[in-house]
């Protein structure tokens, strides 16, 4: 293999793409390299906001961004039993078990029994998690305001029903009912 140009060199995690779409293209003629750059463009973004939410608001708290999900999801919707919550984070429910555990001792959250089965248990924040919550997801939404500020307002909007749509179709709905 010979060395890396200048150009390779130089490449960071965002223009990474470009040159990932234009090498598959020159192997693999026939690829659509406008789904592909779609689909690493989204995926790249996604995990460089995750990391920066994650970073700046999440961990200085003691949480990942799997942990603070939970918590958000019990926040806006519980009292939930663990397979619900799953499903409203995106995470299996293996995950969420294991997260429930960790958020549990750390006095965020409470097991119950559910009140329509006696077998299930329900999630619910406990008042420190209540409180926790309510104050990283204002630290959070300071971080989403920044991020959203290099689009205009229309922009965001317009972004906003392109994933939205794009959320709406079937191929996410077959991918969300494999969870």
């Amino acid at each position: 293999m010979p060395p890396p140009t200048p150009a390779e060199e130089s490449l960071d995690f965002w223009s990474f793409v470009e040159v990932a779409v234009e090498r598959t293209h020159r192997i693999l003629p026939d690829v659509d390299t406008r789904a592909m750059r779609l689909v690493l463009s989204l995926y790249r973004a996604s995990n460089a906001l995750v990391y920066d939410l994650e970073s700046t608001v999440h961990r200085p708290r003691g949480w990942s961004w799997a942990g603070f999900r939970v918590l958000f999801v019990l926040w806006v919707a519980g009292p939930l039993e663990p397979m619900r919550v799953a499903q409203l984070s995106g995470m299996s429910r293996a995950a969420v078990s294991a997260l429930v555990k960790t958020l549990e001792r750390d006095g965020m959250l409470e097991r119950r029994k559910a009140g329509h089965d006696r077998r299930s248990v329900e999630l619910t924040l406990s008042s420190a998690g209540t409180d926790a919550i309510t104050s990283a997801f204002a630290a959070h939404n300071v971080r989403e305001r920044t991020w959203a500020g290099a689009l205009s307002a229309d922009e965001v909007d317009q972004l906003t029903a392109l994933l939205e749509k794009l959320m709406a179709s079937p191929v996410a709905a077959a991918a969300n009912r494999r969870r």
